[in-house]
């Protein structure tokens, strides 16, 4: 393995060297054609094969240098272009093809050796790929990715179109390195000439790649001076607005001195009034010690009342909108209702009409009951005949049968006496068969007649049970209509029931009308005026003589404004209050005007 790395990086630097001669004689222009270049890629070909791992797989095994050049896409971005192009191509079919087109690829981008030279800096991921002594594992893989940034001199113009890359035969020609000892000798200076353009052309690559950093480290110094003029742009608007809250902090400071000196200004004011109100307060106490518990007992009731009527003026207040919708409601409720009064009357017009139908039905029921019985009782008494008659016949027949026997008795005897009168005999004889023979035709009929009367009699069974069957049904008519009067009864009960409920329904509803006009009065005088507070008023609102201590504040309960003990003696009930409270003289002359004309209209 040693010997072969070794044989091999001498061919690969005996290759370039004859690539850059013949390149440097024909002008550093290449083409697909060009015979060293071809050597080149076949060497460079053997380099990258040597110590490849084969890979198994169902197929078969596979051994090609395109997978260690695929990672060349992953470690460095810019060979993404290369990949995605060799991928593309629809000639190329195997990884071989792949592999070279990759390499045709970066040598005219005049990229090989960088991307190599990135494929040996990471030797932990190439170790899926080469064994531990292959050539791109040791030194002389580092040697080979040196020796091919001479190549960056070279313009390669390889067409990839057309070329059948994965048929191509990888085998070293040596007889482009075989030459005289005297071209050998005489080519000494030649091959320092190459060296010192090589050495050239690699300082130039340097060259440029140390003026695409720089060019990149001058963008990042401007983007940074700007970044800096911004935030010294910044700092300065910063310095000014903490400068501006500096002096509003001052501000600030003089005016809550300004406050703080004049609460403690009414401070004082206000302790020498308390001062002077717990003086008349002493004074005055010894008087009202025994009016306390009276007022205190009427204190206890007013404080209770004001709480549950301000209770009922916010349930009032907060349900007004609830009212409002439970009216619209109700009058929806009340239509409705009034559909199904009437609607019931109806079914109970109808119910009566059907009570009619079925009374006429019964009546006439009974009616051809009545028949019905009567032709069964007609019909009894002609059976009864039948019968007798039947029971005449039969006797008959037993009285002819009876005078048959004596008549036949008699022939005996005669034609044992009277054998010599048997012609006279003879003919008695035919009388009498005639008389048989008429008291048979006789019996013939009556029997007839019988059976006609047993069917007649079995026709009357028929209709009686027929009739029968019409009473069962009479009855169970009669049950119904029984089932349909309970019904009308609960119908009648339901209907007073609800009447009952609708006349409820009015009277709530007279009621919650009341009650809402009056809380719109009282929502009226609310939103109409609103309740000063102690602290606002310092002078009555009609005499406009100043408070003290004398002279009281006292609100009025209808606008809510503040006056004197004189200005608002008066006392009147008002909506919102179950007793009578003061009110102000211009709202007590107001609500009796009111009052007034409520009366008179």
């Amino acid at each position: 393995m040693m010997e072969e790395r070794v044989n091999l990086m001498h061919m690969m630097k005996l290759s370039i060297k004859v690539l850059l001669q013949s390149a440097l004689s024909l002008g550093r222009s290449l083409d697909a054609d060009h015979a060293p270049l071809q050597q080149f890629f076949v060497v460079l070909e053997h380099c990258l094969k040597h110590g490849l791992r084969v890979k198994k797989s169902f197929i078969g095994q596979n051994k090609s240098f395109f997978g260690p050049l695929e990672l060349v896409e992953k470690l460095c971005p810019e060979a993404s272009d290369i990949a995605t192009s060799v991928r593309n191509l629809p000639e190329l079919k195997t990884a071989v093809g792949r592999g070279r087109a990759w390499l045709y690829l970066a040598l005219m981008q005049k990229k090989l050796a960088d991307y190599l030279k990135v494929l040996v800096d990471n030797k932990n991921l190439l170790s899926e790929f080469y064994e531990p002594e292959a050539l791109m594992m040791e030194e002389e893989g580092t040697v080979i990715v040196g020796l091919l940034v001479g190549l960056n001199v070279l313009d390669a113009n390889l067409c990839l179109k057309g070329e059948d890359l994965d048929s191509q035969v990888g085998v070293i020609d040596f007889s482009l390195y075989i030459k005289d000892v005297q071209d050998l000798d005489g080519g000494k200076e030649h091959e320092r000439i190459t060296d010192v353009l090589d050495q050239k052309n690699y300082v130039e690559e340097l060259n440029r790649h140390l003026s695409c950093t720089v060019g990149d480290l001058q963008t990042k110094i401007d983007g940074l001076e700007k970044t800096n003029s911004k935030l010294q742009e910044e700092l300065s608007a910063a310095t000014d607005r903490i400068c501006s809250l500096q002096e509003e902090q001052q501000q600030l400071r003089e005016q809550n001195e300004l406050i703080r000196e004049k609460s403690e200004k009414s401070v004082e004011i206000t302790k020498q009034d308390t001062k002077i109100e717990l003086e008349t307060y002493k004074q005055t106490r010894q008087g009202l010690d025994e009016m306390y518990n009276d007022v205190w007992k009427q204190l206890k009731e007013e404080r209770k009342a004001r709480l549950e009527l301000e209770k009922e003026l916010e349930l009032q207040i907060g349900m007004k909108t609830e009212m409002e919708i439970a009216m619209k409601l109700l009058e929806k409720d009340t239509h409705e209702k009034q559909d199904t009064l009437v609607a019931l009357r109806q079914q109970l017009e109808e119910v009566k009409a059907i009570n009619l139908q079925m009374f006429h039905k019964v009546q006439n029921a009974e009616s051809s009951l009545q028949q019905k019985n009567e032709v069964i009782t007609s019909f009894e008494e002609k059976a009864n005949q039948v019968m007798s008659s039947m029971k005449q016949v039969e006797e008959r027949l037993q009285h002819s049968e009876r005078a048959r026997q004596g008549a036949e008795e008699r022939s005996r005897k005669l034609q044992q006496e009277l054998s010599g009168r048997s012609s006279a005999l003879q003919q008695q004889l035919a009388q009498l068969h005639e008389q048989c023979a008429s008291l048979e035709k006789e019996l013939k009929s009556e029997k007839e007649q019988r059976q006609a009367l047993q069917r007649e009699l079995q026709h009357e069974k028929d209709t009686s049970s027929l009739l029968r069957a019409e009473l069962q049904q009479v009855e169970g008519l009669k049950k119904e209509l029984r089932e349909l009067q309970d019904e009308k009864a609960e119908l009648q009960k339901i209907c007073d029931e609800q009447e009952q409920a609708l006349q409820e329904m009015g009277l709530h509803l007279s009621q919650s009308k009341l009650k809402m006009e009056d809380i719109k009065e009282v929502n009226k005088a609310l939103k109409g005026h609103t309740w000063l507070k102690d602290d606002e008023a310092t002078h009555c609102k009609q005499c406009e003589k100043e408070f003290s201590i004398s002279r009281r504040k006292h609100h009025c309960r209808n606008c809510g404004h503040i006056f004197c003990n004189a200005c608002s003696s008066n006392e009147l009930a008002l909506p919102s209050y179950p007793r009578p409270v003061r009110v102000c003289d211009s709202c007590h002359t107001l609500l009796l005007q009111r009052c007034s004309s409520s009366t008179s209209s």
